[in-house]
């Protein structure tokens, strides 16, 4: 669930917050601060932007595949088995009807290719309760405030 709140409103968030800073840097492109990272979101050129970096719907997909991915290596290392081949594939589409958001996400852990059988089951399961993942199956409340 979505709120606009003014920024004196109540916090609403649990211990252990964290923080990142979005600036605008020109044009449609904004620079991203978290944790002394530094990175840049943008828009296709045939929407208005340079294409200097990915879009904010991108780095959304991206997050759920790296999560994915990290689950899954983390899987593999608890097993004593190598990561090596690990990779995760992301497609994405949007609505075609408003509002403007993704309508479907879907992604193939690749596994690396010495994984037995007998560990495919598993590697699934974890990779599939990945943080971001489970974010989307129980949506948090979203505050969205103005600075005064």
């Amino acid at each position: 669930m979505t709120d606009t709140v003014r920024e004196g409103s109540p916090a609403r968030l649990p211990g252990n917050v964290q923080r990142l800073h979005v600036a605008h840097a020109g044009g449609d492109v904004y620079l991203v601060d978290v944790r002394g990272h530094r990175f840049r979101v943008d828009q296709p050129a045939d929407a208005g932007g340079t294409d200097t970096a990915p879009t904010p719907t991108e780095l959304f997909a991206a997050s759920l595949a790296t999560c994915v991915a990290f689950y899954a290596g983390r899987y593999l290392h608890r097993h004593g088995l190598s990561r090596e081949g690990l990779a995760v594939r992301a497609e994405f589409a949007m609505a075609t009807d408003r509002p403007a958001r993704v309508a479907a996400v879907r992604l193939v852990i690749v596994p690396p290719p010495q994984l037995p059988e007998g560990r495919r089951a598993g590697l699934l399961a974890v990779a599939s309760h990945c943080t971001v993942h489970n974010t989307l199956q129980q949506p948090p409340e979203i505050a969205i405030a103005l600075a005064s």
